[in-house]
């Protein structure tokens, strides 16, 4: 991201703020203190799929990002949810359910969407490359495709 914005002469600054293995209940947990900290322009939100991988109540989900979206908002931020998907052994009906709700509290909240982070990486023909061994986490040769998944939402939140 920072490389992005550098060839194309955006003056942002990126702050990663994530956790690996977080819940969108430790990204609400966390996000006001971040908020306060750091002050920013433009919020990215991608979380759920820790949620989904340990069965948490899909609700809650929906409401822990409903939240964190408002949470943003109230200090003028500009928010992009980055949706995801869950792989097919969790049964259809649960698969379309959980990635319906980043749509559906995008559109509540009029933020910006990109409905499928790993769009051309998990569902792409090079997918076990893209891949870890664990099927779930993408290798750094997946960076570029996922980073022009949401390059296009960003660029347009920054203009």
């Amino acid at each position: 991201m920072e490389q992005r914005l550098a060839l194309e002469k955006i003056p942002a600054t990126v702050v990663n703020a994530s956790i690996s293995g977080d819940t969108t209940s430790g990204g609400r947990a966390r996000l006001p203190a971040l908020l306060a900290k750091h002050q920013p322009s433009v919020v990215i939100i991608e979380l759920g799929g820790n949620d989904a991988l340990r069965g948490l109540p899909l609700p809650m989900t929906q409401e822990n990002l409903q939240a964190m979206t408002q949470a943003a908002q109230a200090t003028k931020a500009k928010v992009l949810i980055v949706g995801m998907q869950m792989p097919p052994n969790y049964g259809q009906d649960y698969g379309a359910r959980f990635a319906a709700l980043f749509a559906t509290v995008a559109k509540a909240n009029k933020a910006a969407l990109v409905p499928f982070l790993l769009k051309d990486v998990a569902d792409g023909p090079d997918a076990l490359r893209l891949f870890q061994a664990d099927r779930i986490h993408p290798t750094e040769a997946a960076h570029p495709t996922i980073l022009n998944n949401v390059w296009p939402a960003v660029k347009k939140l920054l203009s």
